[in-house]
């Protein structure tokens, strides 16, 4: 394991693995406002990316076959993997295997022995694994997990949300489902997460269908799922999440004595906007996004630095790709699919929040572009 544990004022030096647009729009900007942690390289096999990133954030670049001797340097203390989802174990069981700790991007996986994968490399070589669930240190969030457990909306009985938007054709989002494709893998894990964290339990079983309009940019995978989950108790979370309509960003949670809405729910940028009805009454309250990537970086320099146990964990992480599993074999098989007992130790609270401001920087991509195909 790198030294920096014993530093507890130094700086968490990172490199960043994947220069896509998540990387460039929200990661690299995100070290600026991250006082605990540095960025110390990048690495890209696409040469522009390396050459006019690396320029602009004055760090060395590297190519993916120079990513284990660079592990191996002791010039990083943590990665961020922000690569293509099928290539998630991979990178991540290489940085275990050097010592160097790992913030990788959800999902954490296309499958459930690959999760397990990354969980045993880290705990087999003492490194720390945390999975980029950025929205376990968003205040409206965490807030909403506080109201649903306070009982203000009596017992919380249903969950339904959408989560949708465009998605252009040549997107890795199209990638097939095998290889981590899909609309349930990008965006249905966000819907998964929330109501395992608003409902504080795990799903029984899930029935799930596709559908898909015939366009020729979802040949290989769905253009939309809806699912329905069961939790203990007879409850039911419902979500649909589709790369064929207009953006949508929406929950709500539903108890027996009144509901919770949010819209914008699971969004990095603005406001997320919460609405509480009870007895016909509604309050609202409005919350800064703020620098999402920035809190959850910060976060995970802190467990390193102070040896402490990250949550979200890579067992975090493996609770939603086994649902996101079930859901797509139930979708195929369009029978319901029964789920093994899952025992999740740590879940969320708001004594996790971060609240940083949201950075002025709106950086110009480098052969990327956003999910519509915006560059």
């Amino acid at each position: 394991m790198t030294s920096v544990q014993n530093q507890k004022n130094s700086k968490v030096r990172y490199a960043v693995i994947g220069l896509g647009w998540i990387a460039q729009e929200t990661v690299l900007p995100a070290f600026a406002n991250a006082d605990n942690s540095e960025l110390v390289a990048l690495f890209s096999d696409d040469l522009v990316k390396r050459h006019e990133l690396g320029e602009k954030y004055n760090v060395p670049v590297f190519t993916y076959e120079e990513y284990e001797a660079f592990l191996r340097s002791g010039a990083a203390d943590a990665v961020y993997i922000a690569l293509p989802n099928h290539l998630h174990c991979e990178y991540t069981v290489k940085a275990a295997n050097a010592g160097v700790h790992v913030l990788c991007e959800k999902p954490m996986a296309v499958t459930e022995q690959e999760c397990e994968e990354m969980i045993r490399a880290c705990r087999d070589n003492n490194v720390k694994l945390m999975i980029a669930y950025r929205l376990h240190f968003d205040k409206a969030n965490m807030q909403a997990v506080e109201i649903v457990n306070s009982g203000k909306i009596g017992e919380p009985r249903i969950f339904n949300s959408v989560f949708s938007q465009q998605v252009a054709e040549g997107n890795v989002r199209l990638e097939p489902i095998s290889n981590g494709g899909g609309t349930v893998y990008d965006m249905g894990v966000y819907c998964i997460n929330a109501a395992r964290y608003l409902f504080q339990d795990e799903p029984t079983e899930v029935v799930a269908f596709c559908a898909n309009n015939g366009e020729k940019r979802f040949e290989e995978l769905d253009e939309m799922t809806s699912a329905i989950m069961r939790f203990p108790g007879n409850k039911l979370a419902t979500f649909t999440s589709s790369f064929g309509v207009a953006p949508v960003s929406t929950l709500q949670i539903l108890g027996t004595k009144g509901d919770l809405r949010m819209d914008s729910a699971y969004s990095y940028q603005g406001e997320l906007k919460q609405q509480i009805t009870i007895d016909n009454q509604t309050q609202e309250q409005s919350y800064p996004a703020g620098d999402q990537f920035a809190a959850e970086i910060v976060y995970f320099s802190d467990c390193i630095l102070n040896n402490q146990n990250p949550e979200p964990s890579g067992e975090e992480g493996l609770a939603d790709v086994r649902i996101i599993r079930a859901i797509v074999a139930s979708a195929q098989t369009a029978k319901p699919v029964e789920l093994r007992e899952f025992r999740e130790q740590a879940r969320p609270t708001s004594e996790q929040v971060i609240q940083i401001p949201a950075s002025e920087e709106q950086p110009d991509l480098v052969h990327a572009a956003d999910p519509s195909g915006k560059s």
